[in-house]
């Protein structure tokens, strides 16, 4: 694969890496990871966060003494910053994720790219994102689609009348459902996908779930240099969470395990880095 779309293979440079990351296929995506990628620039920008005061006692204790901020704090990135680290740094509860949600009109769609100056709010309340679906709704969503659509059917019989018999009413257009198997996630995915411009097919995406995942929608990969930064690769597509983050596709679930939802992302990736999940047939 070109050297832009790795992003599960270690790549060296003084400013940013990327991780591999490595499914239960054996192969990997390539993705960006949110604690490796840090701000960079020629001169490095000093600290400009809202800090308390402390006095110094006369024998420095054994252990630090933090004291809690108050309010939120308004922090300024300086080279070598990563939303991971900062986050950590600020002992923020709810991560970078957290930091990410609060900062996202200031950061951008890529929680990966943060610059030296920039200016983040620690401690602001988070706005409430949309909740993610459960497993057990992703594994019974089809169920329920084909229960729904039974009653809707039969709700629509007329009743029988003894005098005259009453027109039957035109049958609504029925719900189209998939089947809750690998067939059908990959075909709910590319109506998603047709519905928002995303090229790929049957075949491109199945070769590379069974590649990845072997078509197992909860597979993890709990220890390549991924899983190690605190960002390891889910799903049928292994796609870490920056990524399934910055190419989710609306109308799909939050949930980086969902299968539609992490197929659609992981395509919409490929997408953009190689104008199709076709023309990828390796680690990417």
């Amino acid at each position: 694969m070109p050297a832009k779309g790795k992003h599960r293979r270690p790549k060296s440079s003084p400013l940013t890496r990327c991780f591999m990351a490595a499914g239960a296929g054996g192969a990997a995506l390539a993705l960006p990871v949110i604690g490796a990628t840090t701000a960079s620039a020629v001169q490095p920008v000093a600290h400009s966060a809202v800090a308390v005061k402390a006095v110094a006692p006369a024998v420095a204790p054994a252990t630090p003494v933090v004291t809690k901020k108050a309010g939120p704090t308004i922090y300024s990135v300086i080279t070598g910053d990563s939303l991971s680290k900062i986050a950590s740094d600020h002992a923020l509860n709810g991560g970078w994720k957290r930091l990410y949600q609060d900062n996202r009109q200031a950061v951008g769609d890529n929680p990966s790219l943060i610059h030296p100056g920039l200016k983040l709010t620690i401690g602001k309340k988070a706005a409430t994102g949309a909740r993610a679906s459960s497993a057990p709704e992703r594994a019974n969503r089809s169920a329920r689609t084909t229960a729904l659509s039974a009653k809707t059917t039969a709700a629509a019989k007329p009743a029988k009348t003894a005098a005259k018999p009453a027109k039957t009413a035109a049958k609504p257009a029925k719900a189209k459902t998939y089947t809750n198997d690998l067939d059908g996630w990959i075909k709910e995915s590319l109506d998603v996908m047709a519905k928002h411009g995303i090229p790929g097919t049957y075949e491109g995406i199945h070769r590379n779930v069974m590649r990845e995942s072997s078509g197992n929608p909860l597979a993890i990969n709990n220890w390549d240099s991924n899983a190690a930064a605190g960002t390891p690769s889910k799903g049928l597509l292994q796609v870490i969470d920056p990524t399934f983050l910055a190419y989710h596709v609306p109308g799909t679930s939050m949930d980086s395990y969902d299968p539609v939802a992490n197929i659609t992302a992981a395509c919409n990736y490929a997408a953009d880095k190689y104008g199709s999940i076709d023309n990828v047939n390796g680690a990417y």
